[in-house]
């Protein structure tokens, strides 16, 4: 019995530690977006939305939304990647509204790898694996944490917790 009790604390903290990284990254890959502004205010988003087009990176079903809707409205788009990926950050690095950041940055991720991932109509099974590999794990990690109880440990909602049950 203590042995299950022992394996699911390691399981919490493991998982815990795994948010914790993925949230790091987030903050890093946010921070610069939001207090720099090259990315949203000087072509930055732009230039990456247009190489996805130029170099084929984009499924072909995506192409179209990236052209007609993203470019139209790049600079707002350009806003809303850089807070939600410093809020996604945020809230996975301490361990509030989890569940709501990993269903953000899960769909965000599936984004991504569809606008900047493909492969090519004629590339083996396994390769559109390959290709998506940078936003994938990612996938893999938000689903995880929705799955799991991702905050049990080591965030703002286990410490308050523990402080109630004083």
């Amino acid at each position: 019995m203590t042995s299950e009790s022992n394996s699911g604390a390691r399981d919490a903290q493991a998982l815990a530690v795994l948010r914790i990284g993925v949230g790091i990254l987030f903050l890093i890959f946010g921070e610069y977006k939001v207090f720099g502004t090259q990315f949203t205010l000087h072509g930055g988003f732009q230039f990456w939305i247009s190489k996805f087009l130029a170099e084929g990176g984009a499924y072909p079903f995506m192409a179209p939304v990236l052209r007609g809707f993203v470019l139209t409205h790049a600079t707002a788009i350009a806003f809303l990647v850089a807070y939600g990926e410093l809020a996604i950050g945020l809230a996975l690095t301490l361990g509030i509204l989890v569940r709501a950041a990993s269903l953000s940055g899960l769909i965000f991720m599936l984004t991504l790898l569809f606008s900047s991932d493909y492969p090519g109509s004629q590339a083996a099974f396994w390769q559109y694996f390959g290709a998506s590999l940078s936003h994938s794990v990612f996938v893999l990690c938000f689903l995880a944490f929705l799955i799991g109880r991702a905050d049990e440990v080591w965030s703002v909602k286990a410490l308050r917790k523990d402080r109630t049950s004083l």
